[in-house]
């Protein structure tokens, strides 16, 4: 794994697909769920990680949607002035976009794919990522924010930024979700 821990600038945002790379990968930037490296591997094997200015996460669902996997809101960002998104940039074989697009469900209209040029240390780089569309105000589950919080602090995202994460409040959601089906979760810190 190659990974850089850094924090990401949002310089500039565009409704357009990323451009692939000539030899054959794309750079994706997560800030949900796709933070954790087991959740994002669950459909998409070649994923491996790298690691946010006036924007803002949020979390919520699409247009009439009265719920989803999750059983609750998911993230997605928001311009906001002032505010910082962080996450991690995954690198990943170009096979595997249709598989994140789905993942995302950008064939049913809830998110929409953006190119995004993000400002690290080394340099920019221009990323993949996701914006959803119609986007309505929504708690996450309990099982989605552990997921989001366990991929922040497996990412070693900074400590403040995690600390607001955990604050985050839930609508108490108690069944089964897409955490169920992610192996290996125990043996990570909580």
């Amino acid at each position: 794994y190659f990974w850089l821990c850094t924090k990401f600038a949002f310089l500039k945002l565009r409704h357009s697909v990323s451009k692939m790379s000539s030899s054959g990968f794309f750079m994706y930037f997560a800030f949900g769920s796709n933070l954790l490296k087991e959740r994002l591997q669950l459909k998409n094997p070649s994923a491996r990680f790298t690691v946010s200015q006036d924007y803002r996460l949020n979390f919520g669902l699409s247009g009439d949607c009265t719920d989803c996997a999750w059983h609750g809101g998911v993230a997605t960002i928001q311009e906001s002035d002032g505010d910082e998104v962080w996450g991690v940039v995954w690198r990943i074989d170009s096979q595997n976009l249709p598989s994140l697009d789905r993942q995302e469900q950008v064939h049913e209209g809830v998110y929409s794919p953006l190119e995004v040029k993000v400002e690290t240390k080394e340099g920019p780089l221009l990323c993949r990522t996701y914006k959803m569309n119609n986007f309505r105000p929504c708690s996450p589950s309990p099982q989605y924010k552990k997921v989001v919080c366990l991929g922040a602090q497996q990412n070693s995202l900074p400590q403040n930024y995690i600390q607001k994460l955990l604050a985050l409040e839930t609508n108490n959601y108690s069944g089964t979700s897409i955490l169920d089906q992610i192996t290996d979760i125990q043996k990570l810190p909580a």
